[in-house]
């Protein structure tokens, strides 16, 4: 794969070009004359904006913070910011600040491309490097304002976001405009992506070098999502959520991949199977790169083998919930790690057991085959710098089995039950579980997203809000519950012994939580971007 997914560096000229998003005080213009005057000029300021995502601060670590408030994990080591997972959330926990700076930056960054771009397109014809790149700025403005959008924009009132190509003689500097509601900053983020699908290549058509890049069905896969999540507010676009995941099997063919282990393979052969649709591709070795996420969740310090950070570890109930598809299914052994578990682990079989300060019994399992040669660094499969500890795994962002959960639920929401049946045996077959016995509920969409995509970035937390808004009780019974209850874990009398006996316990890092609220649907804005708003931006309600 080439060089940009494992060194993603952006230019100086780049960097020196955006101002903090929201600074009232301009930087003033950096000299940009003598750029995008070649395509490794367009390559490189494209480059830069993957880099953003790859991160430890934002797809690396930072983003799955906010999972602590539901209940499918725990953190596994103390942290110093619980209020995120007792819904006491203040705005300035480091996770949300570091997240929200770095996708203005990212929107910032992407404008300045896109305006760079858009201004050469009209004086001449771009060559098919600068096209593509266009198509991949819009790409990544989409992904980054999506993330703002959804995390912080209601009914009420949207979130900052400006193009700098609407500015007639180029951005003028001013504070970008809070959009009066979240719906205005989904239309343009679906307008985003559609720039992007019409200047991007199909996947197929990428060498084996770029793969890896946007390309037009992940550009379509966001937009499934994002009609997703504006349904949460106007039930009527559930219908677009239809057209998108049809699209994608009709004009892209995606499919499921042959297993559920297939997508989380560390073997090469196995990276763009027919489920992928946008994933980070990390690698291991000497020179590794990618999303640090399989390191952070392995065993602290690994068993004295490799630098595991100890983080982020399955609850008891996330378990509980798979556990109801039959003891050893393949979903569940394949996600979780409980006691006693046997696995490949530097070419030797070991079972399971933890020693991480804070104790949780179970550890994710989605990731660890990377971890399963004799020598995983020389094989090339895990990375040699322990503190930067990515693997060789196409690490998923969006991949078809979410898809097929979105249509299913919006089958669901529009009285189509019987073929939101069908798209959820497709998973549970998939995975070797018995089908369903009966026509699909709003519960079995709930169990099917939860244990399906467990230990993703699809946002299960996100989930819990926007079905806490549905017009559907049952789902809204089930959001409730979850959102509300505490962790559980499993505490053993003698953590060290992979057969000791255990009771079931609440998690103990916190044990107090607020009783969800809807304004929590949203998180407040960091205060030091409300102050240099200088009133530009206003809170969240309720914050």
């Amino acid at each position: 794969m080439k060089k940009y997914i494992t060194v993603l560096a952006l230019s100086a000229l780049v960097c020196s070009s955006c101002s903090d998003f929201l600074d009232v005080q301009s930087e003033g213009d950096a000299t940009t004359d003598s750029y995008f005057l070649n395509d490794q000029q367009a390559i490189d300021a494209i480059d830069g904006l993957y880099e953003r995502f790859h991160q430890e601060g934002c797809y690396g670590r930072e983003l799955f913070w906010e999972q602590g408030a539901a209940c499918d994990i725990v953190w596994g080591r103390t942290r110093g910011y619980n209020t995120l997972a007792t819904l006491a959330y203040t705005g300035d926990e480091s996770p949300l600040r570091d997240v929200f700076n770095r996708m203005y930056s990212t929107i910032s960054r992407a404008n300045w491309v896109i305006q760079e771009l858009v201004k050469k397109e009209k004086g001449t014809t771009l060559t098919a490097i600068e096209k593509r790149s266009l198509g991949e700025a819009y790409f990544n403005r989409g992904w980054a304002h999506f993330l703002m959008a959804y995390r912080y924009g209601t009914n009420e009132q949207g979130v900052p976001f400006i193009r700098y190509e609407d500015f007639a003689g180029g951005y003028d500097n001013s504070i970008p405009t809070q959009q009066a509601t979240v719906m205005d900053n989904y239309k343009m983020i679906i307008e985003d992506m559609d720039k992007a699908i019409s200047h991007l290549p199909k996947f197929e058509e990428y060498d084996v070098d770029n793969r890896g890049r946007a390309h037009q069905a992940a550009a379509v896969a966001f937009k499934a999502k994002t009609y997703a999540y504006w349904a949460t507010w106007d039930e009527t676009q559930w219908k677009n959520v239809i057209e998108m995941v049809n699209l994608l099997e009709t004009n892209y063919n995606r499919d499921l991949a042959k297993s559920f282990a297939e997508p989380f393979s560390s073997d090469f052969s196995d990276y763009w199977n027919a489920e992928y649709l946008w994933t980070i591709p990390s690698i291991g070795g000497a020179q590794p790169g990618g999303s640090e996420f399989p390191g952070v969740i392995l065993e602290n310090k690994g068993w004295g083998k490799y630098n595991g950070w100890g983080q982020i570890k399955p609850s008891y109930d996330i378990y509980e919930e798979m556990l109801k598809d039959g003891k050893g299914n393949d979903r569940l052994v394949r996600s979780i790690l409980e006691y006693n578990q046997e696995f490949p682990y530097f070419g030797e079989p070991r079972k399971f057991w933890s020693t991480s300060d804070l104790e949780a019994g179970f550890m994710v399992n989605k990731y660890m085959d990377p971890f399963k040669y004799a020598d995983p660094v020389g094989e090339g499969a895990v990375s040699a710098n322990g503190d930067w500890p990515t693997v060789r795994v196409n690490f998923p962002i969006i991949r078809f089995a979410e898809m097929l959960l979105f249509r299913a639920e919006a089958y669901l929401m529009t009285g189509q039950a019987d073929k939101a049946t069908a798209d959820i045996n497709r998973i549970r077959l998939r995975s070797n579980l018995q089908p369903l016995s009966g026509t699909a509920t709003m519960k079995d969409l709930y169990h099917e997203r939860r244990c399906e995509l467990a230990f993703e970035f699809t946002d299960h937390l996100f989930d819990l809000k926007r079905w806490h808004r549905s017009a559907n009780s049952e789902i809204k019974a089930l959001a409730q519950k979850e959102l509300n209850a505490h962790p559980r874990i499993r505490k053993y009398e003698d953590r060290a012994n992979p057969e000791s006996p255990f009771t079931i316990a609440p998690y103990e890092d916190y044990l107090s939580k607020n009783t969800y609220q809807d304004y929590m649907i949203v998180f407040p804005y960091p205060s030091e971007q409300i102050t240099k708003s200088n009133g530009k931006l206003v809170q969240n309600k309720g914050y």
